[in-house]
């Protein structure tokens, strides 16, 4: 009975999870108030990437009134440098600067990237967005619809779409069914986390904490931005919807590693929440069930939990062919190694940069 009562469990949690992440893409939301108050987008570049193009052209055709647009690079020779300045050029319309140059204000090296996108910024409103997420038309629409008084940092975790190859679609899974489904359902309860691809700041709160340089206290800025804003008493709030992440090609070292270093992060920063994810999946569930001699639940079980997935994945126009399933059982099985690897050391190694939670 205890291994019955435990898998009803996992999957009550899971339909749940699902249902209230489902629910912000069948009900509309708030939309934004009247006002259009000035925002700055801060985009840091390095190197290039297959989507980039389009990703970074997607910040010139915002329906906005009135926003900026200030590209950071650490280094002129970066490969990024010739493309932003182009698309610069082909949108003269818009209020738009490349920044060159790096300010070691942390371990961290996209924070040393984009401080001086802050300092030269004018908005109330800064968002920090990464350049491989694609915005859609509305994406400052969408995000002021999420401020309130008690806000005072919106984000949106990664989409994943555009896997071409198996492992593109595991990626996809891992930031679709896995991520943006916890993080969507968290922030309908009130309880929202940080995604660093995307923070949209009150200028004010930022700049009491210090400054981009507060955001390199914990090993990732997602886990710090977090902390910031729930040390003001203010809320993260999550757009109604993700943005979406171009993904391409993928092997399964760049997956696994990609995976372990968001894992290393989770554990630094949220630790009584990390040790609750060697239990995520239906992994301990299918298991319990067969330790406990239930077989005849095993395949019913595995059925409905990748049904309620699916479902989501198509009511939220996320990836949900035959390709996707078969990834989506991949991820999991992968769920419980990642979470022991995760404990062999700390820190990691992110472009080149070794890095490690503040001591």
């Amino acid at each position: 009975m205890l291994a019955e009562g435990f898998a009803v469990a996992a999957m009550g949690l899971h339909v749940a999870s699902a249902g209230l992440a489902g629910w912000r893409y069948l009900v509309p939301g708030r939309v934004a108030g009247a006002e259009r108050p000035f925002v700055s987008i801060v985009r840091p570049v390095c190197g290039l990437d297959r989507y980039d193009e389009e990703t970074l052209r997607s910040t010139f055709t915002l329906d906005w009134p009135e926003y900026e647009i200030l590209f950071c690079a650490a280094r002129a020779e970066d490969a990024a440098v010739p493309l932003v300045r182009r698309l610069i050029t082909e949108y003269p319309a818009r209020r738009a600067r490349l920044l060159i140059g790096e300010d070691l204000i942390s371990g961290n090296p996209k924070l040393n990237n984009v401080v001086k996108g802050w300092r030269e910024s004018a908005g109330g409103i800064v968002a920090m967005v990464d350049a491989n997420v694609l915005l859609p038309a509305d994406y400052l629409a969408q995000v002021m619809a999420a401020f309130d008084a008690q806000t005072g940092l919106v984000t949106s975790p990664p989409v994943g779409i555009r896997g071409e190859d198996l492992w593109g679609a595991v990626e996809c899974a891992f930031l679709n069914g896995m991520q943006a489904r916890w993080q969507l359902a968290a922030d309908q309860l009130g309880l929202g986390f940080a995604q660093g691809k995307n923070l949209v700041w009150r200028r004010d709160v930022l700049e009491r904490a210090g400054g981009p340089g507060a955001l390199g206290r914990d090993l990732a800025e997602d886990v710090a931005s977090t902390k910031v804003v729930r040390g003001q008493g203010l809320r993260v709030r999550l757009t109604r919807r993700a943005f979406a992440q171009p993904i391409g090609l993928r092997a399964f070292r760049a997956v696994w590693d990609r995976q372990l270093r968001w894992s290393r992060v989770r554990r630094a920063g949220f630790p009584g929440l990390f040790v609750a994810e060697l239990l995520l999946g239906p992994v301990p569930p299918v298991l319990a069930l067969i330790l406990g001699g239930a077989w005849g639940w095993v395949l019913p079980f595995v059925a409905l939990w990748y049904a309620v997935e699916w479902g989501l994945c198509r009511i939220a126009g996320w990836p949900a062919g035959g390709r996707d399933l078969a990834a989506m059982g991949l991820r999991d099985l992968l769920l419980q190694p990642l979470w022991c690897a995760t404990w062999a050391r700390k820190g990691f190694e992110w472009r080149g940069t070794a890095m490690d939670a503040v001591k």
